[in-house]
């Protein structure tokens, strides 16, 4: 373990400073191979360093360099059990001794289905995948070869995976309308193909009347959406918003598409549309549906999910591959209403201790959202409505809590989401606060908040 120095910027609390930099060599090291020493850019620019993870259970991470962290990235949101649970790690070493990969069907993937079926509103018939980037261009062909139309309708700030048709206006600054009203779309990469835009409509979220004026034009295939803004915020529909997004929908023959990659099976065990009541066309499913194995899922009515079984194309290798469906049943199976109430419970005292912290400090913060998944958002002094209002919020400030928070042992994602599992008991939540105290005690005394 790499010597931890006592922190002396939170006046005698005798906590010891963490040091990361076994993570940051290794990092470095590891890029002659890796690209910048990562798989995936959003595990890029992490402060102080990307860390390289030895091992985790329950709460907790562990690193390279020894340190033993409070862990609220989950994962980016799929640990809802909490990491290495008991249930799931026996039910894949279960599944191992009879086989990994088939290339047909396992009892497994049928017993996933049902449960998936049974628990999501939405879910008359499904298929499984192995990401939500996957199903959500599942979703996409589906609903145009059940429309004839082409353009798909994405709101600013929601995120549905990397690929070029879809990663436009995810944080695309102070976009302004064209003339007919819609949001010019604005690419989320380098490499990404300008003309795929031209099958994309663009508006900003929480507002109905824009929705509705859109929809009258007659050519929107599918309106797909967060049903609660998680990727950017933890942002509740308005009143009425969702309600009459189906009523439009339906009106003008669309399909309404929600994408509960982040909500799904952490809301609730049939997601957002299960909490709001009001049920979509398709959904898309990812994330806490196996608590960390690549599974994802587009389910949807039965009209629409039919049209794979020929006419329209559905592939994948490791579709439903037999230990992530073992993991999925296990999952599915430990969702019960005392767990979601224990991290409601949990969720909520965390939410308000952390308000509390920001108020006694002086330190202007909205924290929203959901026990299960909630944001802090500095700067903000009421709760966000749509990306917009989110780009009035302290990033650079937060960023630097979170920093100060790592030191000390709490491990929170910098765009301000906060994952909540079964194993954050009263003891982790003592101690992130105290933790949050300190932080922002330091933070604010280097005059960065």
């Amino acid at each position: 373990m790499t010597d931890t120095k006592t922190d002396t910027s939170s006046a005698g609390t005798g906590r010891k400073r963490l040091s990361f930099d076994g993570s940051k060599a290794a990092i470095e090291r590891n890029s002659q191979w890796l690209a910048g020493g990562v798989s995936s850019n959003f595990r890029l620019g992490i402060s102080p360093t990307p860390l390289l993870l030895e091992s985790a259970d329950g709460a907790h991470v562990t690193d390279i360099d020894g340190n033993r962290l409070i862990d609220y990235y989950l994962s980016m949101g799929p640990m809802i059990l909490g990491h290495k649970p008991k249930a799931l790690s026996d039910a894949v070493a279960r599944q191992m001794q009879d086989g990994i990969l088939f290339g047909a069907q396992s009892a497994a993937e049928a017993e996933a289905a049902r449960l998936v079926c049974e628990m999501v509103p939405s879910a008359e018939r499904m298929r499984f995948g192995g990401s939500g980037s996957e199903v959500i261009q599942a979703a996409f062909r589906i609903a145009r070869a059940a429309t004839g139309r082409d353009k798909i309708l994405k709101f600013e700030g929601h995120y549905h995976g990397w690929f070029d048709n879809v990663l436009w206006s995810v944080a695309p600054g102070d976009a302004q309308p064209d003339a007919h009203g819609d949001i010019v779309p604005q690419p989320g990469t380098q490499g990404q193909l300008a003309s795929t835009a031209d099958a994309l409509a663009v508006l900003q979220w929480n507002d109905l009347d824009a929705l509705k004026s859109r929809l009258a034009r007659g050519d929107i295939a599918a309106v797909i959406m967060e049903p609660a803004m998680c990727n950017s915020g933890s942002i509740r529909p308005r009143d009425g918003y969702l309600e009459g997004v189906r009523e439009a929908c339906t009106e003008t023959g669309t399909i309404l598409i929600f994408d509960e990659v982040i909500t799904g099976f952490r809301l609730g065990p049939g997601g957002a549309q299960e909490l709001f009541g009001v049920t979509p066309d398709m959904s898309t499913f990812g994330k806490a549906i196996a608590n960390g194995f690549p599974v994802a899922a587009v389910v949807g009515r039965a009209d629409l999910l039919d049209l794979t079984n020929g006419k329209v194309l559905h592939g994948g290798t490791y579709n439903a591959q037999p230990l992530s469906m073992a993991a999925t049943v296990a999952t599915l199976k430990q969702l019960t209403p005392d767990l979601y109430a224990r991290i409601g419970q949990q969720g909520e005292r965390l939410k308000d201790g952390l308000q509390r912290i920001f108020a006694d400090a002086g330190v202007t913060a909205s924290v929203t959202g959901f026990p299960q998944v909630f944001h802090v958002a500095l700067g903000l002094e009421e709760p966000a409505r749509n990306y917009r209002d989110l780009r009035e919020m302290n990033r650079a400030g937060y960023v630097a809590l979170t920093t100060e928070m790592m030191y000390r042992g709490v491990r929170a994602l910098e765009r301000g989401a906060w994952f909540m599992s079964s194993e954050h008991d009263d003891d982790v939540i003592d101690e992130t606060l105290a933790v949050a105290a300190e932080a922002v005690r330091a933070v604010k005394d280097a005059g960065k908040i």
